[in-house]
């Protein structure tokens, strides 16, 4: 089969903050950005994948929602327990020192994991889990 993956979805709670966080800290280029307010999707990604996309969404939009469920949601979302996402770098110590020099919220500095990789987190304003590893 011939699949391939598109994009990916990450809730945001302010599209200004997390817009400045992706292309800002992260150096991704933005591809689309529409709607308004809060009520923004934005997609960005790595210039040399342009096939490949974040969407960076309004969370709790879904009409089919509770507002239960929506609370529950920003409650993940404060706790950071809620969206998340696995990036690679053939230089994770680099990428790690420069995005912490740009001043995103650190997890993980570089570690090896006792299961073979090396990796790092932090978290975007959202409370997203941003994990980087090192790539092969």
């Amino acid at each position: 089969m011939d699949i391939t993956i598109h994009t990916t979805p990450l809730p945001h709670t302010d599209p200004e903050e997390s817009l400045a966080f992706y292309r800002d800290v992260l150096g991704f280029e933005v591809r689309t950005d529409v709607g308004q307010g809060t009520m923004r999707w934005i997609t960005v990604g790595p210039a040399e994948q342009p096939g490949t996309n974040i969407l960076l969404a309004p969370p709790t939009v879904d009409p089919g929602l509770t507002e239960d469920e929506r609370r529950m949601i920003h409650e993940m979302m404060a706790k950071g327990t809620y969206g998340w996402i696995l990036l690679a770098s053939h230089d994770v110590d680099g990428v790690f020192e420069k995005v912490e020099a740009r001043g995103a919220e650190v997890v993980q500095e570089p570690t090896d994991q006792p299961y073979g990789i090396r990796d790092c987190a932090f978290r975007d304003p959202a409370g997203n889990l941003i994990r980087i590893r090192q790539a092969d």
